[in-house]
């Protein structure tokens, strides 16, 4: 099976402060996964550096076999990502 995300030694310092450090994962085509733990846990961090909306300080994030950070307009091409912290104008429909 094909490896659909690869994450090898990802880490994101802010600052001082650690966000994750060294995380190895792979998700395989047709496997389910999903992030659990408490605030600060590093999910959203991890999940941002993924899809290179932030940049690690080391490591690397592969998504369909394409480096998150040379190809991340393809990757976001073909993945979606909702915040946490959504904030939408009033009397917006889902269409707009």
């Amino acid at each position: 099976m094909s490896a659909v995300i690869e994450l090898d030694g990802l880490t994101k310092h802010y600052g001082s402060a650690r966000g994750i450090a060294d995380v190895d994962l792979e998700v395989n085509e047709g496997e389910v996964f999903g992030f659990l733990g408490p605030n600060g846990a590093g999910k959203t961090t991890t999940i941002r550096l993924v899809l290179d909306l932030i940049r690690p300080s080391s490591g690397t994030a592969r998504v369909f076999s394409l480096d998150a950070r040379r190809a991340a307009t393809l990757i976001h091409a073909r993945t979606g990502y909702m915040s946490g912290e959504l904030a939408l104008y009033n009397g917006l429909t889902g269409a707009e």
